[in-house]
């Protein structure tokens, strides 16, 4: 599986890299803090619900979560159905949040 830091993943946004991001988190956590990321819960990936990115499969697509469990199951997931540069931010967004603070 591959990973990210949030150092690299925030300097590649600042730089203005067009990266997806995919937040796999519930909607409550969400709405609390996120830095963009369409929201597609680790659920809907395990149902096989992704249509809002089947369009990315050959696009580099960085997956986060809380702290970076959800995100890697979801990215192994992502993996076996055929997408081919997923990566997991390591730490999640409490990772984030320790490094940059709550904002963006």
């Amino acid at each position: 599986m591959q990973t990210i830091t949030v150092q690299e993943l925030k300097s590649r946004l600042d730089a203005g890299e067009k990266i997806h991001l995919v937040d796999v988190r519930e909607p409550n956590e969400n709405a609390d803090f996120n830095i963009g990321g369409v929201l597609l819960p680790l659920g809907e990936i395990r149902n096989m619900q992704t249509d809002a990115i089947d369009d990315w499969k050959e696009d580099e697509i960085v997956m986060y979560c809380r702290s970076g469990n959800r995100s890697g199951i979801s990215t192994q997931i992502l993996e076996q159905m055929g997408f081919k540069n997923v990566k997991n931010l390591t730490g999640g967004m409490l990772a984030w949040q320790e490094n940059f603070g709550a904002g963006k």
